[in-house]
């Protein structure tokens, strides 16, 4: 018994040192570096592919590296990151040749988007999403609007705001769980959008919609994402502008707790404008995406109407409250849940503190927030019609010129 013991003992005693030299050599080496890919790949640049690839980066590519202030692709602090992971500022991706991406390769920025992997050899985990399951097609698309004229790319000579600081944890799954994806080794094509539930699975899949509804980012599968876990279920719990949990909604055709009942108008309408069959707006980070066509959603409605059912009631977060002594502007600003978007003080995805600007007058400003799209085709503001009380917009306008002015004041 003594010797059972002792062995015991000893094996315990070795697996702490192995762990603790483990952790050691993570805290020492941080976030692991492989030999860079050697791609050769010569994008041709057309009006069709660049249209295409803005489209794409509309859907992947803006929320976390479009500055709110300039719209320019120069990066920003993903504020709505899970927080184990560190603080994360987003890369400038302009094609300003110091700061961004200017000297980089075609090849390079493919290997990248693919793998996860900088053309230095080092790993951009957990958060740069890589797109093993886009086609070739849509990859070069992207790359190419990335090298087009569009503004938001314009060669910009600034660097994001801070620098990203990988949390211990990120670093240990950097070494374990979080890996590079292979580089696909046969030519991935894209299925014809007359097949509507192939292409649907296709634009779910390249977007990573199933990332965020699935049950968690660490168990879901980039490469079958039908293998996550809680596919399309939600539940993952997620952050807005202002660092509140905000879990992802189930979109399961299940009838009772997912989106059974939706008809493909209603679908339709919460995809592009952000507006439910209930009158509520949908909750950052989930954003309208414009960009898509009538066609896009009735082929992504088609998929999820094929996906298991899941039984998963998720709740809508309860209405952030303020200060009983809150102007009446600021108690609907937090009402009808514009923190989610704009934060605290007006400023997240979109600088609503420069409203006033474009919009200089009252009734202007009313018409841009019932219909946005009607201004600025493509913004991720959701449409308001309908949901905004008439007799609530005096007092939500007087809020927002009054953060514009608090803005101008400051240093």
């Amino acid at each position: 018994m003594r010797k059972l013991l002792r062995f015991v003992g000893y094996t315990l005693a070795l697996l702490v040192v192995a762990v603790g030299a483990f952790l050691a050599y993570v805290a020492i080496t941080g976030i692991p570096k492989y030999p860079p890919g050697k791609i050769e790949r010569r994008v041709e640049i057309t009006p069709e592919k660049v249209a295409r690839g803005r489209k794409l980066a509309s859907l992947t590519c803006f929320n976390c590296h479009q500055d709110p202030t300039t719209s320019r692709l120069t990066g920003k602090q993903i504020s709505d990151a899970p927080k184990q992971f560190g603080i994360i500022f987003s890369k400038n991706i302009t094609k300003d040749p110091a700061h961004g991406i200017g000297t980089w390769t075609d090849g390079e920025l493919i290997y990248l988007l693919r793998t996860g992997v900088d053309r230095t050899g080092q790993y951009l985990p957990p958060y740069m999403p890589r797109y093993p399951l886009f086609s070739d097609e849509d990859i070069e698309s992207l790359v190419a609007f990335l090298r087009s004229d569009d503004p938001i790319v314009t060669a910009t000579a600034t660097d994001p705001p801070g620098r990203t600081q990988a949390s211990f944890l990120t670093k240990v799954l950097s070494h374990t769980v979080f890996k590079p994806l292979p580089f696909p080794k046969e030519p991935v094509p894209m299925p014809s959008p007359s097949d509507k539930v192939a292409y649907g699975r296709y634009l779910s899949s390249g977007i990573g919609c199933y990332g965020c509804h699935s049950a968690d980012f660490k168990t879901m599968d980039e490469l079958v994402p039908e293998k996550s876990k809680g596919f399309f279920g939600g539940g993952n719990p997620l952050l807005d502008q202002r660092g509140e949990t905000i879990p992802t909604a189930n979109i399961t055709p299940d009838e009772t707790t997912g989106i059974g009942r939706w008809s493909e108008d209603d679908f339709d309408r919460v995809l592009r404008f952000g507006v439910r069959p209930d009158r509520k707006v949908i909750l950052y980070p989930m954003v309208p995406m414009p960009d898509l066509t009538r066609e896009d959603t009735a082929a992504l409605y088609a998929y999820l109407k094929t996906v298991p059912k899941i039984s998963h009631a998720v709740a809508r977060p309860p209405r952030q409250e303020v200060a009983a002594d809150a102007s009446d502007g600021k108690k609907l600003y937090y009402k009808y849940g514009c923190p989610a978007c704009h934060g605290d003080h007006g400023v997240g995805i979109g600088d609503l503190r420069r409203a006033v600007e474009h919009y200089p007058t009252d009734a202007q400003l009313v018409a841009w927030i019932k219909n946005p799209s009607s201004f600025k085709p493509g913004t991720k503001m959701p449409t308001w019609d309908g949901v905004i009380a008439e007799a609530d917009y005096p007092a939500l306008i007087a809020y927002v010129k009054e953060l514009g002015a608090s803005s101008a004041r400051s240093p």
